[in-house]
């Protein structure tokens, strides 16, 4: 496959931003060779600067849940831009993508739009502490809440792709606030909790991770953090950046029935527009600014272009819940050829998947968190990845990233990447 020309804008790129990209793990640093740079993309299928074609189950990292550039929400966004781009000031749109928001998920009676993943799980933290009056968090191991300085603690793809095991820049007494513990791992938890009594004001989860692969929480596991959290007065936030409307039309809450305290979303809600938002209980979002003292602000926060596209995707899966369905159905398809293909070539592997997440690890073990995840072959993941990337199959490039599938994906297209798994191992192994 000829990719000379996103080999020359790699090199171009690398004069201008670090690294070349603007995202770590768009570097291929885990899987080695070229980052594919992408002209355009439409449906189930991206398009780089060669014009070669690739099946996408990136989908974004998650927002493409109906696949790039759907119609409906391209009209709607060009309708909204020609009122201009932002006004720094309150929009009805803004009140009515509340109330779709309130209307679908669970425990979300009020919510606060911010511009990225990121800014959200940064400023839930800071309403849990100012709520509870306390300064240390819970996170676990492998899981990554975006890059504010609290969270890049054992967190999960981004730095694990590029082996970063302290982060410069991350003083000691942030880094002393954040208690790390190893996902579905209960007892740890119950200890960590148990050495720091009344010290905790949150535990933030994904609950189902999507940065060390598709990780499902244990049995029980989501139920008994709840439990504690009433017990110690703890703030139980879940991250939904990645399974926000995607696992359910009322997301991981819904689809695990687990009550969440505070929730945070991000791209999803944008339809893969920068945006991001954290809502919870009332009680508690009564501590944000102007109602309380929890202070956040940003110009860009519920920009009418995000808004527009948000409130755009999430009407239509609320209007056609089915679409989830045929996507959940669509992964599960794919989850069982690849079991047929993978199993017949004799190499260790475990597939992990909820809705329309999945993940492929090369393991003889079960993968059920970060160190089972890292454990894996990862070195066999590379090989994989780049056999499938010469076949026109666009993977996540890192062993340690969930892969979103998109209803534009065909069973035609599901059948082809199942044909290129077979024969990506025979090349391989």
């Amino acid at each position: 496959m000829n990719i000379t020309t996103s080999k020359q804008l790699f090199d171009r790129a690398q004069q201008s931003i670090p690294g070349g990209v603007n995202s770590p793990v768009r570097a291929f640093k885990s899987v080695g060779g070229t980052p594919l740079f992408i002209k355009n993309a439409k449906g189930a299928y991206l398009y780089d600067a060669d014009d070669n074609r690739y099946i996408d189950f990136i989908a974004s990292w998650g927002p493409m849940i109906l696949g790039h550039a759907y119609e409906p929400l391209v009209k709607a966004i060009q309708e909204q831009v020609l009122n201009s781009t932002s006004y720094g000031a309150p929009t009805e749109l803004e009140i009515k993508m509340a109330e779709l928001i309130k209307s679908m998920a669970p425990n979300i009676d009020l919510i606060r739009m911010v511009s990225s993943g990121t800014e959200a799980c940064m400023s839930a933290l800071r309403v849990a502490r100012g709520y509870t009056g306390r300064n240390k968090f819970i996170k676990f191991e492998g899981c990554y809440h975006g890059h504010a300085d609290a969270f890049l603690v054992k967190a999960g793809s981004g730095l694990a792709t590029l082996d970063i095991q302290a982060v410069p820049g991350v003083t000691a007494g942030v880094a002393n606030d954040t208690l790390t513990c190893a996902y579905n791992d209960l007892p740890a938890l119950e200890q960590l909790v148990a050495d720091n009594k009344g010290e905790i004001a949150a535990i933030i989860i994904e609950p189902v991770a999507g940065n060390m692969g598709c990780i499902l929480p244990e049995h029980g596991f989501l139920e008994a953090i709840r439990a504690i959290c009433d017990a110690e007065g703890i703030v139980f936030i879940f991250d939904e950046v990645m399974t926000g409307f995607r696992l359910a039309t009322g997301g991981a809450q819904q689809k695990l029935g687990i009550n969440a305290d505070l929730v945070t979303y991000g791209k999803v809600i944008g339809g893969g527009l920068p945006v991001g938002a954290f809502g919870g209980k009332q009680h508690i979002m009564e501590a944000v600014a102007p109602l309380g003292k929890v202070y956040q602000a940003g110009t860009l926060s519920g920009n009418p272009i995000a808004m527009i596209a948000g409130y755009t995707l999430l009407s239509i899966l609320k209007e056609q819940p089915q679409l989830l369905t045929e996507l959940d159905a669509k992964t599960n398809y794919l989850k069982q050829g690849l079991h047929t293909v993978l199993s017949a070539s004799g190499v260790p592997y475990v597939i992990n998947s909820l809705g329309s997440m999945i993940s492929v690890h090369f393991s003889a073990q079960p993968v059920t968190n970060f160190a089972s995840a890292a454990a894996a072959n990862n070195k066999l993941f590379s090989q994989f990845f780049h056999a499938m990337l010469n076949k026109g199959v666009y993977l996540p490039p890192s062993a340690f990233e969930s892969w979103f599938l998109n209803n534009a994906l065909s069973y035609a297209d599901l059948d082809f990447t199942i044909q290129a798994t077979a024969d990506s191992l025979q090349e391989i192994l």
